[in-house]
């Protein structure tokens, strides 16, 4: 399984590109899966729902199954930060590629998301973990690198960047055992 994360402050960019590279790695026959970060409470159920009514009843995990999805809801009874790492362990195994949303401070190798107009600073001058930017505005990035630059509005010319360079992106899960 090949992981790479995208990092960049909110509203950069990083769900358009990962939407948009779904399917772009999808038609290369690659199967993907998505890691996301959640800054705050959130919730995928729904009131009135009878995964919600066993959740509010105590449940510890409630996993939800049809012939087209599965779902597996888990209550933490205390606060727990999880890493990147755990929530790559939970994932299918037959899984091409992980794209992980967010965690823009964990080790993964990381394509920065970029964009002048936000106004923020960049991460890749001081990020190790950072391999390549994504950008719409590569003329204006506030420093020079030796890093690839890739257009953030071509999902394809990406999509092709990783696939060339995926054994740089092999995930080795006894590493963060």
């Amino acid at each position: 399984m090949n992981v790479v994360a995208f990092a960049g402050y909110s509203g950069s960019g990083k769900t358009t590109l990962v939407e948009s590279l779904i399917p772009a790695l999808k038609l290369r026959g690659l199967r993907v899966s998505v890691v996301k970060h959640a800054h705050h409470s959130f919730d995928i159920d729904q009131p009135g729902k009878d995964t919600y009514r066993h959740r509010q009843a105590g449940a510890f995990e409630v996993v939800v199954a049809s012939d087209k999805r599965l779902a597996l809801i888990r209550e933490f009874e205390q606060p727990r930060a999880l890493s990147v790492h755990h929530l790559i362990a939970e994932l299918y195994e037959g899984v091409d590629w992980v794209l992980v949303e967010g965690f823009k401070s964990s080790d993964l190798l990381k394509v920065e998301v970029w964009r002048a107009d936000s106004g923020k600073p960049a991460r890749y001058p001081d990020d190790d973990f950072v391999v390549a930017i994504a950008t719409d505005s590569p003329d204006r990035l506030p420093e020079t690198t030796l890093r690839p630059v890739l257009d953030l509005n071509d999902a394809d010319a990406v999509a092709d960047w990783l696939v060339e360079n995926h054994e740089r992106f092999v995930y080795c899960a006894e590493l963060y055992a």
